[in-house]
């Protein structure tokens, strides 16, 4: 098992301004139990799908997506009765962006275990253009082969640029390209659901 270098780095603040104009919430569309019903959709699908959890690993995204991995790992646990191994996956220097803006690491990479012969989830909050993900994917390879990957957000909102498509979403949300979908979990803000914002 390798490990990456830790970063402290705290996971960027959301801003209610930026250079086009000022941000304003349009809908909510998702409130804690609408939350709670979809992790749980999820986790029955990947059990489902893969035959029982024993040689499934989620990794979360920073920085929402470590948080939903840890979700989707208590909802196995309650129905299955096997803890999955969870890991956290920065992906900021395998961005293809990277030459064009500053690099903000988000937090350590931590995989506790060897993603070789395994079936990997990646998890993460929003599905938009695919870059993410692509990136994703090139980090787990550096730490092996593993037998699948497997992708599951909690929204794929669309305009996808490259041919990604996730396993298991949470909720389709069709929106705008210049629209923000922003989901929202107790442990990181301090409130529950998923929120679509416009900019003025």
């Amino acid at each position: 098992m390798r490990e990456r270098p830790v970063w402290n780095a705290p996971p960027p603040a959301v801003g209610t301004s930026g250079e086009q104009g000022r941000w304003q919430l349009r809908a909510r569309v998702f409130e804690a139990d609408d939350l709670r019903r979809a992790v749980t959709r999820i986790a029955h699908e990947i059990v489902e799908r893969n035959r029982g959890a024993s040689d499934i690993v989620l990794v979360g995204l920073y920085t929402r997506g470590v948080a939903v991995a840890a979700r989707i790992a208590d909802a196995i646990e309650s129905f299955e009765g096997v803890r999955v191994p969870v890991g956290d996956l920065d992906i900021s220097f395998y961005r293809d962006d990277i030459g064009i803006r500053s690099v903000a690491p988000q937090g350590p990479t931590k995989l506790p275990f060897d993603v070789a012969a395994r079936t990997v989830v990646l998890v993460d909050d929003v599905l938009f253009t695919g870059r993410s993900i692509r990136a994703a994917l090139d980090a787990i390879i550096d730490f092996g082969r593993p037998m699948a990957v497997q992708l599951a957000v909690l929204v794929d909102r669309g305009h996808r640029e490259l041919p990604i498509r996730a396993d298991y979403v949470g909720k389709n949300l069709p929106t705008k390209w210049d629209e923000d979908v922003r989901v929202r979990l107790a442990e990181i803000d301090g409130d529950e659901g998923i929120e679509i914002w416009e900019c003025e």
